[in-house]
């Protein structure tokens, strides 16, 4: 999510070594980070085929994982650069060709969107994206590899899946910088383009808070979130919108402070993963948690967006927002029909 940092934060830089998986006294987990160099990619599919039975949100949890070894992918960190990369690698090795999209932000810093094409039985286009990049602080995890991470996912499983809609894969880039990879994509589209576009789909920030969110367009236009939480409540799954607590914000609706915004602009439908707790702070999505943790009850954009103050703090609520977002994400790709 992109949103004002206060100047006065303080980067706490860890260096983790490597050591076990659990610590024999408390059984509480430890992670083991690499310090240097694109880490081997867990899954490919020379190790795994084609990932039939997988666990829903498992393999975005092991892409989470390697994505934590970069440490910051702000737009001027070594680790932005190294997340490239290892996202097109990624998407390499499933057989995938990325595109690059090259533009310059607003502050002449390089930056770059990928993305990947999977035809459906259709060719009009469900869009779904992440950002990778991420701010100086902290290393990112919730805000935003847990979108990255699901995206990975499903660009995986979906590969050799049919689908009701022909699917683009856009891992953008600048989005804290002003979403300003997706208002260059949009840029890009041409009308027939915008008219071809079903809905973009976007995923941010998923790892941490307090419920598992999807918006959408303002009443009955949102259709896909409509249908993603019929799909959720039949399933028992606690996925919910937010309720118009704050009369700012419709129900179901939510802050154009996310690459859903330029889509959304130009006209086209968008659904919008993410775990807060709007019934919190100034009900704006903000806060995240209690404010007992992190700061003030937020963690993306401080030190506490790590993978070890995420899994001693929040146990098992990154494992099981993954699974839920997976689950239903997947099911909208190949069930969903508008």
């Amino acid at each position: 999510m992109n949103r004002v940092i206060p100047v006065s934060l303080v980067v706490l830089l860890l260096t983790v070594c490597a050591c076990s998986i659990f610590t024999p006294q408390t059984g509480e987990p430890r992670i083991s980070f690499i310090p240097t160099g694109v880490p081997e990619i867990f899954f490919t599919p020379e190790r795994t085929g084609m990932f039939s039975g997988i666990n829903d949100g498992s393999l975005a949890l092991q892409y989470l994982k390697e994505l934590s070894h970069f440490g910051s992918r702000a737009l001027n960190e070594p680790g932005h650069a190294r997340a490239s990369e290892y996202i097109e690698n990624s998407l390499m090795r499933l057989g995938y060709s990325p595109v690059k999209q090259n533009f310059v932000t607003s502050n002449e810093l390089p930056a770059l969107n990928l993305l990947v094409d999977k035809a459906g039985q259709s060719s009009q286009v469900i869009l779904i994206g992440a950002h990778y990049d991420s701010v100086n602080t902290g290393s990112g995890i919730d805000d935003n590899g847990s979108g990255v991470a699901i995206l990975l996912e499903m660009a995986n499983r979906l590969k050799d899946k049919e689908t009701p809609y022909s699917l683009r894969f856009v891992f953008l880039d600048a989005e804290e910088t002003g979403l300003e990879g997706s208002k260059y994509y949009v840029s890009q589209m041409s009308q027939d383009d915008i008219q071809n576009t079903l809905a973009m789909i976007n995923l941010d920030s998923l790892a941490v808070g307090d419920h598992t969110y999807i918006y959408g367009n303002e009443g009955d236009e949102g259709a896909i979130r409509d249908w993603a939480l019929d799909y959720a409540a039949r399933q028992g799954f606690d996925l919910i919108t937010q309720p118009g607590l704050n009369p700012e914000y419709p129900a179901g609706t939510t802050l154009d402070e996310s690459d859903h915004a330029p889509f959304l602009h130009a006209g086209i439908q968008y659904a919008y993963f993410e775990a807060t707790n709007w019934a919190l702070g100034e009900m704006d999505g903000y806060t995240q948690v209690d404010t007992g943790y992190g700061e003030e009850g937020e963690i993306w954009h401080t030190e506490y967006d790590s993978l070890e103050y995420i899994v001693k703090t929040f146990p098992g609520r990154m494992e099981s927002h993954l699974k839920l977002f997976s689950n239903v994400l997947f099911h909208i790709l190949t069930d969903y029909q508008g």
